[in-house]
């Protein structure tokens, strides 16, 4: 899976590394970020953990990371659990992936 779009002048990309069961969010080249999961069962995704790295806070950067995880969950025909606040926090500003989470 992978994710490039522009913010102003940054270069934002996603990748997902499935052997760590981790989406990698990097801004101009630069890791910025992360959302890890575990895989209770074959058909679900528990994001558990979601970091934006210091240096990279405070320019919403955990939306664009956590929206890829997501869309890559759906296009893989998957359910998704929030256990992470920030997949919490997305999934409740944008009502549109309520249908993938798993309660």
């Amino acid at each position: 899976m992978f994710l490039k779009c522009r913010l102003g002048t940054m270069t934002n990309e996603v990748t997902h590394n499935t052997d760590r069961k981790r989406f990698v969010l990097t801004v101009d080249g630069e890791t910025a970020g992360f959302a890890d999961y575990v895989t209770p069962s074959e058909d679900v995704r528990d994001f558990n953990h979601t970091v934006i790295n210091p240096d990279f806070r405070g320019q919403g950067l955990s939306s664009p990371l956590v929206k890829a995880a997501l869309d890559d969950t759906r296009e893989a025909g998957l359910k998704a659990v929030a256990s992470c606040s920030a997949v919490q926090h997305f999934v409740n500003k944008n009502p549109e992936y309520e249908d993938l989470i798993r309660r």
